[in-house]
């Protein structure tokens, strides 16, 4: 009894911990620790690889109908795209002939300098005789004959800016002024055109000449105007005039030789007497075509050199 009352073993007893049972709490904790009991019951519910997410079942019926849908949807949405395209491509073409255009802008830097050549130099070229491929004229770039328009629209904006110049000098230079140039420029082009179509007509002439064709040779007098003013800022009138008269003389061989073979070869085709009066009237057509680019070419330009 006294080893059993012995202070050291009293001692031993009051530090010895009692050992908590499965579901006591510990009576030295304040709150419960729940933490566990949470972490076990949400990670029953997580499958594994989610995302800490509950995993959403579909159910075969749901996939069997949503990817119809979604197919229909998207085969309606490229039908509408594909009929409005084709839609949009006849409206353009049936007042922008697109496709047409294409290849009056099929060139490159070697046709440009061969044509410049050519307009400025037309007495030293002998084949003036268009190439065609299974009946269809070849592109320009391959041709120096054919026509294009690459040409005659960037002469027209170089005269314009040519002429703000040329007007900026003289101390005369308004955006009024230069768009009423820009603007009458445009306006001779536009008559030139409705009087050889009217004229062509009047005359019955079966040709290929289209009115495409006609832009640009009537607008390959733009490049003589363009060289007839620089040298008048640079020279004066003397070499105005100079430069100008031998672009005149030029353009004036250069529409000669090319409209010949569009009207008077369709001519000799169908048989007609080369002096016979219908061909008489064709000869006279081409020769005033020819004569009329350098009077507007000095009446476009006089103005500007003083």
């Amino acid at each position: 009894m006294n080893e059993a009352l012995h202070p050291s073993s009293l001692a031993a007893s009051k530090r010895r911990i009692p050992v908590s049972q499965p579901g006591m709490a510990d009576p030295h904790q304040l709150f419960d620790d729940t933490s566990s009991a949470q972490s076990r019951g949400y990670g029953a519910q997580r499958a594994p690889g989610d995302l800490g997410y509950p995993s959403g079942s579909t159910s075969p019926q749901t996939a069997f109908l949503a990817d119809p849908v979604s197919n229909m949807a998207m085969a309606y949405g490229s039908s509408l795209a594909a009929q409005g395209k084709e839609l949009v491509d006849k409206n353009i073409d049936r007042f922008i002939p697109v496709t047409k255009l294409k290849y009056y802008f099929a060139v490159d830097t070697m046709y440009v300098g061969k044509k410049l050549g050519l307009l400025f130099f037309p007495y030293l070229h002998q084949d003036w005789e268009v190439q065609y491929q299974q009946d269809t004229p070849v592109a320009p770039r391959f041709d120096v004959n054919a026509p294009d328009l690459y040409i005659p629209a960037m002469a027209f904006i170089t005269y314009v800016l040519v002429a703000g110049l040329a007007l900026g000098t003289q101390d005369r230079f308004s955006p009024d002024l230069l768009g009423l140039q820009a603007s009458s420029a445009l306006a001779w082009l536009t008559l030139e055109v409705l009087a050889i179509l009217l004229s062509l007509y009047l005359v019955t002439v079966n040709t290929d000449l289209t009115t495409i064709d006609l832009v640009a040779f009537l607008g390959y007098k733009y490049v003589g105007m363009i060289g007839g003013v620089l040298m008048g800022l640079l020279f004066g009138k003397i070499g105005y005039y100079l430069v100008l008269g031998w672009c005149c003389v030029s353009i004036f061989v250069f529409m000669i030789r090319t409209l010949r073979l569009k009207i008077l070869a369709e001519a000799a085709a169908e048989g007609v007497p080369v002096r016979g009066a219908r061909n008489q009237l064709r000869m006279y057509l081409t020769m005033a075509v020819a004569a009329a680019q350098p009077l507007l070419m000095y009446w476009l330009t006089f103005h500007l050199v003083r």
